[in-house]
């Protein structure tokens, strides 16, 4: 089949990355397929590229694919990246053409969802209004408040030490500027951050933190973003009492939301604990892959 890959302008960048675009067609112009690389440009994370093809059912097995991947892969060469990152559901086409191009898997996913509908108010009120001696549960939409705002940022490191199998991963610096410019970067697109928090009561500093994004019309399902608590603080369970009171707030306040989506790294045992005794259910696992250059 003649094929034509046509490099195109994607308008889709940030202070952060850049992205890189191409468009397959065939003899009559028809789209076969198509190639989204993302490159970081931070440091830190000036390393990575991250990768993503598309190639319509009926065009499959007939090299779109893998003329898209070079044609990235290339690119990533030249923009001096160390490695590709992609991801695929397990078992799915996309799964199966990674690994035969030479793309190693590094990581397993495993996503859940929790039906709002069937959630059992009385039982989470209990692990809600558990008392936790020295801590104390405190909440915001969008940006954190400026009492909170450096604890916060700090708090974020809870996430340096999270299972990340033998993924090539980047390392993020927190600080003020950097938790406000996520915060404003959820609202832009329309949608609405929720966080929950963790306070020690003997200084008043976050000790671990959850965060859920929901759609902004409040319908649909949420997006579980990151949570964590920072090493000091493990064992008194918080991570299972910020989650509680973060699917508390989102059915109070968001009659119309149909459920929570989560993800989580399979060697994240105790994270999946959570979920599972907060009645999430397992949906799919996905396939994280890493093609070293």
């Amino acid at each position: 089949m003649p094929l034509r890959i046509t490099p195109l302008t994607d308008p889709s960048c940030g202070s952060r990355h850049r992205r890189l675009v191409w468009l397959a067609s065939d003899a009559g112009s028809l789209p076969a397929g198509t190639a989204f690389l993302r490159l970081f440009t931070e440091p830190g994370h000036d390393h990575l590229a991250e990768l993503t093809v598309q190639v319509h059912p009926a065009e499959r097995r007939r090299g779109v694919g893998s003329r898209l991947l070079d044609a990235a892969v290339a690119a990533a060469r030249d923009a001096a990246r160390r490695c590709v990152v992609a991801q695929a559901e397990a078992g799915s086409p996309g799964d199966r053409f990674l690994a035969a191009r030479g793309f190693r898997r590094v990581l397993t996913l495993r996503f859940a969802r929790l039906s709002l509908a069937d959630v059992d108010a009385t039982a989470l009120a209990g692990i809600v209004g558990r008392p936790h001696p020295g801590y104390r549960l405190a909440s915001w939409r969008g940006t954190v408040p400026d009492d909170l705002a450096r604890t916060f940022a700090a708090s974020r490191r809870a996430m340096d030490d999270m299972p990340m199998g033998d993924t090539d991963h980047a390392t993020v610096t927190w600080d003020v500027d950097r938790v406000r410019a996520a915060a404003e970067a959820v609202a832009e697109r329309g949608a609405q951050l929720h966080t929950v928090v963790a306070v020690d009561t003997s200084d008043g500093s976050v000790a671990g933190f959850t965060e859920l994004v929901v759609p902004g019309d409040g319908r649909g399902d949420a997006q579980h973003y990151g949570t964590g608590v920072l090493p000091e603080h493990r064992g008194h369970g918080l991570g299972r009492w910020m989650k509680a009171e973060s699917i508390r707030q989102a059915r109070e306040r968001h009659p119309d939301l149909g459920g929570l989506l989560t993800d989580t790294a399979d060697g994240n045992t105790h994270m999946r604990r959570i979920n599972d005794s907060l009645g999430y259910v397992p949906t799919h696992t996905a396939h994280q892959y890493q093609l070293d250059l």
